[in-house]
């Protein structure tokens, strides 16, 4: 059932595979889809593996937002350089800044006034200005529909907008900064390509009055993301075949000189970049049926693709296969919680304990989103491929990856 299954064969399930060809076309599809002078950044939270990391960075202008050390860590391993990293996140530490600083990175995102001046108290110890975007929490929001929104509404995430003529001149002055710029990233996911145009002409016009009005630095612009593609089920990354136009019409109009770098504009992406390029390869351990309702029990749950359903994001998956379907069950992990559910109630093959089921559009979110650590299974093993040939297999190590707290 899985054109993958001789992997599964010889590596075991649960079992992850990355096709490197799959994520460098992604990358190359949302290139084509930007104005080519926009840089972009690489959500490494999507899928911290340093070998698909290092198929997105490729040789161009890509560089990495990161969010913790350990994803610094996966970033400089790729062959991402620190000073290009932009460090993100609503709670960054003490500790962590002292790593991050120590080891080069110069481009942080602060989401609050307390953010800025901690980053600004530890870059001053190590004896360097660092330069810093404000993460803008847009009061209006578009009305456009997404898996997940945030902003226009109260958010650990970025400065209120409303607040910003009150506290931009004190945030100018904080000793080890230099504000650069502005960061949003209103959505996750956009449902079509109207709605993400009109969420990114959204940002660039608030920017553009934000830098005129208060004098805001805009040296760098981050206008987001929100690209998106199936998660985990069948179907093609979406189309951007407008974006580029509608980009640069709305960059010309707010900042006509973006093309010369007054400001240097930059998108980012995740998902998109490597969502399609991994498939997961879950075992069938058992079939049964309780009360009418049939259920196909995985070696795969919630501690290996779900860590995220709660909030709705991976919730139904449906599976890859040229067999027809004949029932319908839900199919449940091997975890001891009614919880451990990738999908209810979908139309299936005739299964059986053995069998193999593969899950597409599964390269984003993935083991690192997942619940690793609950009742102590191991986790998942994950294949590196260019076609036919196997690259590398490793299974993660969370406590290696993440590193002690900082």
């Amino acid at each position: 059932m899985s054109a993958y299954a001789h992997l599964a064969e010889r590596y075991g399930t649960p079992l992850y595979v990355y096709d490197l060809d799959r994520v460098e076309a992604a990358r190359e599809a949302l290139k084509a889809a930007l104005p080519e002078a926009v840089d972009l950044f690489y959500a490494v939270k999507a899928n911290p593996h340093a070998e698909v990391a290092a198929a997105v960075r490729g040789a161009d202008r890509t560089r990495a937002e990161i969010s913790s050390t350990g994803e610094l860590a996966v970033a400089i391993e790729a062959g991402f350089a620190a000073a290009d990293c932009l460090y993100t996140g609503p709670g960054k530490t003490t500790g962590e800044l002292d790593v991050a600083i120590g080891r080069g990175v110069r481009t942080f995102s602060a989401e609050s006034p307390g953010d800025l001046r901690r980053i600004g108290r530890v870059a001053d110890r190590h004896g360097v200005v660092v330069d810093c975007l404000l993460r803008v929490n847009s009061a209006a929001a578009k009305a456009t529909t997404s898996s997940i929104r945030m902003t226009g509404a109260p958010s650990q995430f970025g400065l209120d907008s409303e607040t910003l003529p009150d506290v931009l001149p004190e945030l100018t002055r904080v000793p080890g900064t230099r504000l650069a710029g502005a960061h949003f990233f209103p959505l996750s996911s956009a449902a079509d390509e109207e709605s993400l145009i009109a969420e990114f002409q959204h940002t660039i016009g608030l920017a553009a009055r934000l830098h005129e009005d208060l004098g805001l630095p805009l040296r760098l612009l981050d206008i987001g993301g929100g690209f998106s593609v199936p998660y985990a089920t069948p179907g093609p990354r979406a189309r951007y075949d407008k974006l580029r136009s509608e980009l640069e019409s709305a960059l010309d109009t707010s900042f006509p000189r973006w093309r010369d770098g007054e400001p240097r504009i930059a998108c980012e992406s995740g998902r998109y970049l490597v969502g399609d390029g991994g498939t997961l390869l879950c075992g069938v351990v058992n079939v049964k049926e309780s009360r009418q309702r049939r259920f196909v029990v995985l070696d795969a749950g919630i501690n290996t693709f779900g860590g995220l359903s709660g909030l709705g994001r991976l919730l139904p998956a449906k599976i890859s296969t040229a067999a027809e379907p004949v029932q319908v069950a839900s199919l449940v992990g091997p975890l001891c919680t009614p919880g451990d559910v990738l999908a209810r109630d979908v139309p299936l093959p005739d299964l059986a304990p053995g069998d193999v089921l593969e899950i597409p559009n599964a390269g984003a979110y993935g083991p690192s989103a997942s619940l690793l650590a609950f009742l102590g299974r191991p986790a998942p093993a994950e294949v590196v491929v260019r076609g036919d040939e196997v690259l590398s297999v490793s299974r993660l190590d969370y406590r290696r990856v993440y590193g002690p707290a900082t």
